[in-house]
């Protein structure tokens, strides 16, 4: 999610750390609604083709970034959004998916509980957690026929 930070941050013409608790719009300290959801469901493409990234060169700044998280924590009252393994969750999201869920993090992430989840983002929960299980299946159906 530091893209989705430096994307909000962009917009709103402040700095990434002026952005807080970004793991969902929602809960961010500086909200999105309307058009700009665009533009945090393209930020991907949008902060890769800014930065000259290859796609692999973003997912090693996600894991750098995680590693990073896991390493200095997270401060008092804040969290952020990590990829985690989804089970026993409180979001309603199914078991046994690697998920982007809102962490805190104390050397091991925990959960930060039932955070309130309006319909626009329960939609785009619902979603990605079906384009990850099928995803998921696709993995296996290849590694099991090889």
């Amino acid at each position: 999610m530091p893209r989705t930070k430096s994307q909000i941050a962009l917009k709103l013409a402040v700095t990434a750390d002026d952005v807080k608790n970004y793991s969902d719009v929602n809960h961010a300290k500086v909200k999105l609604q309307g058009k700009e959801v665009g533009i945090y469901e393209q930020r991907g493409a949008a902060v890769m083709k800014a930065q000259k990234l290859s796609s692999a060169t973003s997912a090693v700044k996600a894991i750098s970034d995680h590693a990073r998280d896991i390493w200095s924590g997270t401060l008092e009252g804040e969290f952020v959004s990590m990829g985690v393994i989804s089970d026993s969750n409180s979001y309603g999201t199914p078991d046994d998916l690697l998920y982007s869920f809102p962490a805190v993090i104390n050397k091991t992430w925990k959960f930060v509980e039932a955070l309130p989840i309006n319909d626009f983002s329960r939609e785009k929960m619902d979603l990605t957690a079906k384009e990850l299980a099928e995803e998921k299946e696709t993995a296996f159906e290849f590694l099991s026929s090889a």
